[in-house]
């Protein structure tokens, strides 16, 4: 999350009446380490947003809820979320993630070797996500993490609901898009896409949403059971 959206986020919290002091607290609840350090720094070298360290901690949490064994992930980065993921999955599991650029897919790689992640735990695709997704195995994943381009976010419900096994979880970061969502004056196309998203995942009949106010908002649904599924 880049710093102006912490700034106007944590102005819409003091609107509500929560201490910065107390967001900064919950967000910085559990620390990153020197790994995730590192991998957080080479986003900034390279101009990437990577989800912050409360969205991170509950990416691994939901993993660890659920004993991912396999997840996808849209948006490599330089290998911050993944490695929140990698961390709460289960140790045989597998993550594949998506991204348009080959060169921060290298610089996850890095961040995955100082990790003493296995090259075997973790399948790298170039590519747009709208074009790979379509080839990944039906209900065959656990969780489904999304964090590309906004405008695209809707398209991306449409494949995890295909992708994710009865049970599972899809999760999209900046659900609440810099303060954006909530304001019905913004109408650019990310935020539009991004206010589609969240009507689309509450109003879904085999999906059981939550909307969870950290870093820059996570939108988190568990694909329930259903006579179609």
């Amino acid at each position: 999350m880049s710093r102006a959206a912490v700034i106007d986020f944590r102005e819409a919290i003091i609107a509500t009446g929560l201490k910065p002091a107390s967001w900064a607290y919950a967000e910085e609840f559990v620390s990153e380490d020197d790994v995730l350090a590192a991998a957080r720094g080479r986003a900034n070298e390279v101009g990437v947003a990577p989800i912050g360290s409360g969205g991170g901690a509950t990416l691994r949490f939901l993993a660890a809820l659920i004993e991912a064994r396999a997840v996808v992930e849209i948006g490599t980065g330089t290998g911050v979320s993944a490695l929140w993921l990698l961390r709460g999955m289960r140790p045989d599991g597998v993550l594949t993630s998506v991204d348009t650029e080959v060169e921060h897919q290298r610089l996850a790689k890095q961040s995955f070797a100082d990790a003493g992640i296995a090259p075997q735990r973790v399948r790298l695709i170039p590519g747009a996500a709208l074009d790979v997704l379509p080839r990944l195995t039906d209900g065959h994943y656990d969780l489904v993490f999304a964090d590309g381009d906004k405008r695209e976010y809707p398209a991306y419900l449409d494949e995890a609901l295909r992708l994710l096994r009865p049970g599972g979880l899809v999760a999209f970061d900046n659900a609440l898009w810099h303060d954006k969502v909530a304001d019905p004056a913004q109408r650019d196309a990310e935020t539009v896409a991004v206010r589609e998203l969240g009507k689309s995942v509450r109003e879904h009949d085999s999906l059981l949403p939550v909307l969870l106010p950290v870093g820059d908002g996570l939108l988190v649904a568990k694909k329930v059971w259903t006579p179609e599924t």
